[in-house]
């Protein structure tokens, strides 16, 4: 293509606007220097795709000079804000977590929110499911607030128990539970050095007029407010409000995640995926921080200019400390954050990988199938078989056998006619097979399923995990090979395992229930007979 004529830009701080063949503007930048930095893209070779797509499509250049830097920021974000240009990055969540949500109302509910929508506060987003409900379980019981969606007339069991003040029958006053609501908030937010503090002085005070029944319970919210404050604990102490900003790049794609720790302890997280391109993080913060809190210090991986720093500080009003740490507990911080977004975005590919290197597999096993025998006493023999893609379940394919050939109990027996009935199937139908076989058992049901792969002529690599010692056992090797139960690669296994036990005792327990009452159908329709 032929650049657009730059002779006219300015050696100036400033913001450029890129426009396509029909005058649409397709991407805003901010710049130090308008020449240099509207010129590299016509100068460079190496760009990215998405830099080389921008540079094919735009036909012509606009700017506009500002003052300082600083300007250059918050222009900046107005323009992108203004004309949303389809290659400056989409900044929208790449999951959607649940928030703990206290409603704004006389006497304030709690419970789960799926969005930041309404007057109530918000606490979170919570990533873990179970981190979020065991939060909310411990606030809610120890503060004693109601979760009903609407008041009953009546008291429910949950004020019967102790585990609400009882508004809806005038138990408690508005003041006092809005007292209650002020001592969760301060949990939710990390702010618990000084709820403790305020609790034990009250507890001191209820133990000097003896009412040694209100100091017991004191003792009791003061318990779980400090073992609530440990489980969220970051290692550090802190006075002031940071956020850690970290990032992957994988495949052209950044995976971005933002902490946000309040006065030492980790209160929530955002993240982000998009397309990658130079210079991404340095459009994200600025734009990231004008829809959010700034914090008093943002902790990143790589140094950031003194304007930007400059510009939140406009921005929040309040002073703002740009730091890339070398060592130390912020670093520390950091690379807790990109093992979160290495166990969120890539914890499946890892798993994968050491399995592939644990059984020395020439390909990584990205399609796993499990078998798994079930019976009772030798009645309703039956199998399962489950498949993993990529580290994941892939329910889809799950398959389940009633066992045709064998009486009694022989688990031997029935897992070679069911590794036989799948591999002869997919061999006859020319369909894919998987990457590597795992069977639930010893040597005994391995060396079965073995000698039905080599019947119908599969050649895939099998392994057996023995559910007593977590062992995993390879054919012709009379040891169990050195595995360390705790690696990502048997926790792996484990995990293919338990769900090929799931879902077989499930068809099992479901053919039983239809014989019972298929029996009682039979005995009852004898007796209307009569």
């Amino acid at each position: 293509m032929i650049p657009p004529n730059l002779s006219g830009l300015p050696h100036t701080p400033g913001c450029y606007l890129y426009r396509d063949s029909v005058g649409t503007i397709i991407y805003v930048g901010k710049a130090k220097d308008l020449k240099r930095r509207v010129s590299s893209y016509f100068q460079k070779r190496d760009h990215d795709p998405k830099t080389r797509r921008l540079v094919e499509t735009l036909v012509s250049v606009e700017y506009i000079v500002t003052g300082t830097d600083e300007e250059a920021y918050l222009l900046e974000n107005t323009l992108i804000k203004k004309y949303q240009p389809k290659f400056n990055i989409d900044l929208r969540d790449a999951k959607t977590y649940a928030y703990i949500e206290l409603t704004r109302e006389p006497f304030p509910r709690i419970g789960i929110a799926r969005s930041k929508k309404g007057n109530g506060k918000f606490f979170g987003p919570f990533v873990s499911a179970r981190e979020r409900d065991y939060v909310l379980s411990v606030v809610k019981k120890t503060f004693r607030l109601r979760s009903c969606v609407t008041m009953p007339k009546r008291a429910c069991l949950r004020y019967h128990i102790g585990y609400c003040t009882g508004p809806c029958i005038g138990e408690v006053t508005e003041e006092a539970y809005q007292k209650q609501c002020r001592y969760a908030v301060d949990v939710l937010k990390g702010n618990t050095r000084e709820l403790i503090a305020e609790l034990q002085k009250d507890m001191e005070d209820y133990s000097a007029n003896l009412q040694f029944e209100e100091a017991l319970k004191l003792r009791d919210v003061i318990g779980a407010v400090k073992s609530l404050s440990e489980r969220q604990y970051v290692t550090r102490k802190s006075e002031h409000n940071e956020d850690v900003a970290a990032y992957r790049v994988a495949d052209g794609v950044v995976y971005l995640m933002v902490f946000h720790v309040y006065k030492g302890t980790l209160s929530g997280r955002d993240e982000f995926i998009f397309e990658y391109s130079d210079g991404f993080f340095e459009e994200f913060l600025p734009r990231y921080y004008a829809e959010n809190t700034v914090p008093n210090e943002i902790i990143t991986e790589h140094e950031q200019d003194e304007s930007l720093a400059l510009y939140l500080e406009n921005l929040s009003g309040h002073k703002v400390t740009l730091t890339c740490p070398k060592a130390g507990a912020k670093k520390k911080l950091l690379e807790l954050a990109g093992t979160n977004i290495e166990t969120v975005h890539f914890g499946c590919r890892m798993k994968v990988l050491e399995l592939q290197k644990a059984l020395h597999l020439k390909t990584a096993p990205e399609v796993i199938e499990c078998f798994d025998i079930s019976h009772l006493s030798g009645t309703d023999t039956v199998a399962s078989m489950v498949q993993f893609r990529e580290g994941r379940p892939d329910k889809r394919n799950y398959r389940r056998y009633k066992i045709k050939t064998v009486e009694g109990i022989d688990d031997f027996a029935s897992m070679r006619e069911v590794v036989k009935r799948r591999y002869r199937r997919l061999l006859d139908e020319e369909e894919d097979l998987p990457d590597l076989i795992l069977i639930d058992g010893g040597k005994g049901q391995l060396s079965y399923a073995k000698r039905a792969l080599e019947e119908t002529g599969a050649d895939i690599p099998v392994v057996a995990l023995a559910e007593s010692e977590e062992e995993v056992f390879a054919p012709g090797i009379p040891f169990p090979l050195p595995f360390d139960k705790k690696t990502k690669a048997n926790r792996y296994l484990q995990e293919i395992r338990d769900e090929a036990h799931r879902f077989a005792i499930t068809y099992n327990r479901l053919l039983r229930g239809k014989r019972v009452v298929g029996k009682g159908v039979k005995k009852t329709g004898g007796r209307r007979g009569a």
